[in-house]
């Protein structure tokens, strides 16, 4: 049976004293639902400061991306060894916006500027064997825009980029370790939901190549959270589908009340 996994990402919000109210709000929301593995994905600057008020609450800290190289002169980076070092167990990979693939139309982001997001499969790939060598956890994001749904090219664009994101990788570290959300990048902070239905379907798709890249034993392990809009009133619909293993919560996960909700639907 796997566990259900409820992560939030607060993206670029709240800075430290605003994410330690947020924290403090949210622990007895959630004391006790030991059915459920939570996480909170804060800003860097937040990590450490909030990692001091986790203890003994059960809730994991992760980052919402990183650079593989352990030290040097990468200016702007964070390297995995100063996020273990502030606390955190867990690293957000390939996020659509971490590719430059945005569900939300900002009209400041000409395309040079989405091409300094840039990440690629081969990316995330170098970045998930870094963050497994670790000891950290990778949450590998996978998802197709609206363009390419449209043109029938979902089961291929999402296919794609989990064998991409695998590469290299042994099947026991991926049974044990690596967490999957699919989010269709269309989804992602625009308020549309993908129906349920075709949630679980596509969770299929990436457990089914998992299956191709190992054999079904490490599909039937990996857990697979879906992210697009997730909200208390859509939680336990998706949550209830067989190939939906948790959420990657995006807006959802700012207000305490809210993000707790969700993590009550995943009882």
């Amino acid at each position: 049976m796997r566990k259900k996994i409820i992560a939030g990402n607060w993206k670029m919000n709240k800075t430290i004293g605003e994410g330690l109210a947020l924290v403090e709000e949210l622990k007895p929301l959630i004391a006790g639902k030991a059915y459920v593995e939570v996480v909170i994905c804060p800003p860097y600057t937040a990590l450490y400061a909030i990692s001091q008020v986790l203890g003994g609450t059960g809730i994991g800290l992760g980052a919402q991306e990183a650079f593989w190289k352990a030290s040097g002169a990468y200016t702007s980076q964070i390297s995995l060894p100063m996020l273990a070092d502030a606390g955190a167990q867990y690293v957000i990979l390939g996020h659509s916006e971490t590719r430059g693939r945005f569900g939300v139309p900002e009209p400041e982001l000409t395309p040079d500027l989405l091409r300094t997001f840039g990440e690629t499969d081969a990316g995330v790939n170098i970045k998930a064997q870094a963050t497994l060598a670790a000891g950290l956890i990778p949450i590998l994001c996978v998802g197709e825009t609206l363009s390419e749904r449209q043109r029938g090219e979902t089961d291929d664009v999402v296919r794609a980029q989990v064998l991409g994101a695998l590469a290299g990788i042994a099947g026991a570290a991926v049974a044990e370790k690596v967490v999957f959300a699919y989010e269709p990048v269309w989804a992602i902070g625009t308020g549309e939901t993908c129906a349920a239905d075709e949630a679980d379907r596509v969770c299929g798709v990436v457990r089914h190549a998992v299956e191709m890249a190992y054999d079904q034993t490490v599909a039937e392990a990996v857990r697979i959270q879906y992210g697009g809009s997730m909200k208390p009133d859509n939680a336990a619909d998706l949550l209830s589908r067989p190939n939906i293993d948790g959420g990657l919560i995006g807006g959802a996960s700012l207000k305490a009340a809210d993000f707790a909700a969700i993590v009550t639907a995943a009882g």
